[in-house]
């Protein structure tokens, strides 16, 4: 049995550093062992990180995302790419977090540096496959990110 692990300041600060460090400006923190069923972890995150528009297409890679510090915005989109909502996740907001189900197309902005939050799903590890990655928008590192994130954050400043 393994010794209890918290989620504590030390670690949110460790982990924001982490993320502002990172060429992609993002961090992961495991409270898991690849191979169990339960996959844990806290993901520190900076603005300038993108995470584009995506679904789980396995009927049990529904997701849990928590904000534990920071802010998140949520896009929620059809197959096709119009946007259907939007919501703002933020750490002692009115809303702090989203259970969602696996299909469903969504994508993430961050609105705070050293954001984080907490995601439960179910493990093994699978990326994202080219079926799951939204065809409407721009993939990690392809022109037009900035542009579409500009978008993105826009959604969130009316």
């Amino acid at each position: 049995m393994s010794s209890p692990r918290y989620m504590d300041r030390s670690l949110f600060e460790s982990l924001a550093a982490k993320a502002d460090e990172s060429p992609r400006g993002r961090a992961h923190h495991n409270f898991h062992e690849m191979e169990e069923p339960c996959h844990r972890m806290m993901v520190g995150l900076q603005p300038d990180t993108y995470i584009p528009p995506h679904r789980h297409l396995s009927a049990d890679k529904a997701e849990a995302l928590l904000v534990l510090k920071g802010k998140l915005g949520l896009l929620l989109f059809s197959d096709e790419g119009v946007l259907l909502e939007t919501r703002l996740l933020q750490a002692g907001g009115e809303c702090v977090g989203v259970d969602l189900p696996p299909g469903v197309f969504h994508g993430l902005v961050v609105l705070e540096p050293d954001t984080l939050m907490f995601e439960c799903k179910a493990g093994p590890y699978r990326p994202v496959s080219e079926a799951e990655l939204a065809s409407w928008a721009p993939r990690e590192g392809e022109p037009g990110v900035p542009e579409y994130q500009d978008w993105m954050r826009a959604q969130f400043s009316r």
